[in-house]
């Protein structure tokens, strides 16, 4: 595991203070297939210990290189997508880089930031839209019609987010970013930096994807007293926060096994308060409002 410590630099300043007493800077790339593979784990270790951390997503340009030699890169990616999704239970589908590649990474990078300008929720809700029209519906998220649609989803004021793309402010945000990766020398994605209150100490440094308990165990470390764990709420309460979920996340969230997800999914499916969407790897459930 690359883990190492070492002290904050003034850049991370770009993004302000926070008063929980960790801040984790989850460093992504909105088309890595490790990033998506982390959000059981997030999911889990927001439900258990949340009230003691927040997390800033810092953008870390790293597949910038496919505006160059777009082809020589697209059967690798292609590769790494359904290795990933082999190994992690999180599906993303490979055959969109034959089909649908990516034409401008840059543009998804601004928008995530333009997203965030209407507030951090509204940000990362917009992320995992993006994540889910890229992974499992294959489309070129860097298209802006497919990412108006993504901010309508995500509840976004859309007229104002797709005002904001083109403003100096996004950009700026997303170059706030990229100087935070630098300064930090993350170098590899998806990178998890946890700080304490004093931004002068050092910072645990995790660069990959990892069990539960690894996360889990530098958070304990790192809080100045044991903290009171949270228990998850009822599945359905689960899905109808979340909107859509696969059942690798439940399984993680909820320490079960695949088949003890698919049975308790059942249930929900004969009330008709879910519907189940097979993915290329595994399934994914979604939410039905009533």
């Amino acid at each position: 595991m690359n883990e190492k410590t070492f002290t904050s630099s003034n850049s991370h300043h770009c993004h302000g203070a926070e008063k929980k007493p960790i801040e984790i800077y989850m460093f992504i790339d909105p088309l890595c297939p490790e990033c998506w593979a982390l959000e059981p784990i997030l999911k889990k270790l927001q439900i258990e210990y949340g009230r003691y951390f927040s997390i800033k997503h810092v953008l870390s340009g790293r597949l910038a290189m496919l505006n160059l030699n777009k082809k020589q890169h697209y059967e690798n990616i292609a590769e790494l997508w359904e290795k990933t999704a082999t190994r992690t239970g999180m599906s993303c589908d490979g055959s969109l880089w034959f089909e649908n590649p990516i034409s401008s990474p840059h543009i998804v990078s601004v928008a995530i930031k333009a997203a965030e300008l209407q507030g951090r929720r509204a940000g990362i809700r917009f992320l995992r839209k993006v994540q889910e029209c890229l992974f499992l519906e294959k489309q070129n998220i860097s298209e802006l019609d497919v990412l108006e649609e993504c901010a309508e989803e995500a509840g976004l004021d859309v007229e104002e987010f797709i005002s904001d793309i083109h403003s100096d402010s996004a950009a700026k945000a997303f170059q706030c970013d990229l100087k935070i990766t630098s300064e930090m020398e993350v170098q590899e994605i998806p990178t998890l930096v946890f700080f304490n209150e004093n931004i002068e100490e050092e910072g645990i440094k995790i660069t990959g994807v990892y069990p539960y308990q690894v996360y889990e165990q530098i958070l304990l470390e790192m809080l100045p007293c044991s903290p009171e764990k949270s228990y998850p709420p009822p599945i359905e309460d689960f899905l109808k926060y979340f909107k859509l979920v696969a059942s690798k996340e439940i399984a993680v969230v909820y320490s079960m096994s695949i088949q003890e997800v698919e049975k308790e999914m059942k249930k929900l499916k004969l009330k008709q308060l879910v519907e189940k969407l097979p993915a290329k790897y595994g399934v994914f459930w979604r939410y039905v409002s009533k």
